[in-house]
């Protein structure tokens, strides 16, 4: 049961990195990623899915 919350814990901090990463990013760095400002959150849970 501890290592199912310290999981979901580590997914979450994850997520929350690459949120705040690509929201640092301008609208150009963003544009040139092909991702728009709206997608992030998708875009960083996606990734982290695929992991």
């Amino acid at each position: 049961m501890f290592d199912t919350v310290r999981q979901k814990y580590s997914n979450w901090v994850n997520y929350r990195r690459a949120v705040d990463e690509l929201s640092r990013l301008s609208t150009r760095e963003l544009q040139d990623l092909g991702i728009c400002r709206g997608d992030i959150k998708f875009v960083a849970r996606r990734a982290h899915v695929a992991d």
